[in-house]
């Protein structure tokens, strides 16, 4: 599931759409337990118990690593990590076809993501899920590495299996650095 590989199987106006260029943030804590948030349920929203990762898009003139940093800060209230692993390939999803062609305003087809391992450096009391002004979450705890793919919607499953598998390693190293 890399960005460098064409999608099949997929016909009509949607194939003409293009892939949104996204970040996401693998926060370990020095347990090398991984940050993850429960995405406020939106109206008429048929998923409820819905986990997800710290991430989102990159803006113009923004490097992926300064996008991940902004986007935790936005989606945590807090940037207080330090970047110690990124994905070596970009990877990517696609909506599902009830939602192609209406989200990130009809734009796109899915997401082509840089994902970064973070180590965090606060404490738990400085996540503040109301720092910006349009929340992602409303709650967060953390988890194993290996819990993700089961809490993620399956459409994000592939690309949070892949996660796991290029990240495996942190958590070890971060708990034999304390």
């Amino acid at each position: 599931m890399t960005l460098t590989e064409p999608l099949s199987g997929h016909g009509g106006a949607v194939n003409a759409l293009s892939y949104r260029r996204g970040v996401g943030a693998v926060l370990f804590n020095s347990d090398g337990l991984v940050w993850v948030g429960h995405r406020i349920v939106k109206p008429g929203q048929a998923i409820e118990n819905y986990w997800q990762l710290p991430q989102g898009g990159i803006d113009d003139d923004e490097e992926p690593s300064e996008a991940v940093l902004r986007e935790l800060l936005e989606e945590t209230g807090t940037d207080n990590a330090e970047i110690i692993a990124q994905s070596d390939k970009w990877l990517r999803y696609d909506l599902p076809t009830h939602l192609q062609g209406s989200a990130w305003g009809g734009q796109f087809r899915g997401q082509m993501q840089k994902w970064f391992a973070l180590q965090y450096k606060g404490l738990d009391t400085d996540f503040d899920l109301e720092w910006d002004e349009k929340p992602e979450f409303d709650s967060w705890r953390w988890v194993s590495l290996s819990e993700l793919p089961g809490l993620i919607v399956s459409f994000k499953k592939p690309i949070y299996e892949c996660i796991v598998d290029e990240f495996s390693e942190v958590p070890m190293r971060i708990r034999s650095q304390t």
